[in-house]
């Protein structure tokens, strides 16, 4: 009995920590209103973040304007592509066009107006940041923003750029 224990345990054990954690496929918006499955997100050979954020945040907007500062050169360095996904409610939406245009923010902006794929990926709150690696394997995840996480995450996007 004890090694019948011993090896589901260790099974279990082995499944837990080769078993990749994935971007589930959850239907979202363009602001244009065309729906994209969130799996195609995955860039394969392209490390992609996902910060998820809100008009109404005020970290996720300080978080979006240090990325601004740095992005350019992020793509030319590492070839990352930012995608961020808005959690405003319908009545919150109308406000997010005129919010990245008055921000100047370059990113690929898509809407989670329902929070089917916040919820999905376990997100309680927002800011949440999330680093696919070139395969589209969540590799590194990071909840809320203080001066200077860019240069973690930049970090990050680094690490798994390289690979």
């Amino acid at each position: 009995m004890k090694k019948i224990m011993f090896s589901f345990l260790l099974a279990s054990f082995a499944t837990a920590i080769f078993a990749q954690k994935i971007v589930p496929s959850i239907d979202v918006k363009t602001l244009e209103g065309k729906t994209v499955s969130s799996a195609a997100l995955t860039k394969r050979g392209k490390v992609t973040v996902l910060s998820f954020w809100a008009t109404w945040c005020a970290p996720c907007k300080k978080e979006l304007d240090a990325i601004t500062k740095h992005y350019a050169q992020w793509q030319t360095d590492y070839s990352v592509e930012i995608v961020a996904v808005t959690i405003d409610d319908a009545q919150g939406l109308p406000k997010v066009k005129p919010m990245v245009a008055q921000k100047g923010w370059k990113y690929t902006i898509l809407s989670d107006a329902n929070k089917q794929f916040m919820q999905s990926l376990g997100i309680q709150g927002v800011p949440y940041t999330i680093v696919l690696d070139k395969k589209g394997n969540i590799v590194y995840e990071h909840n809320g923003y203080k001066a200077g996480d860019e240069t973690e995450l930049e970090n990050k996007i680094k690490e798994y750029a390289a690979k």
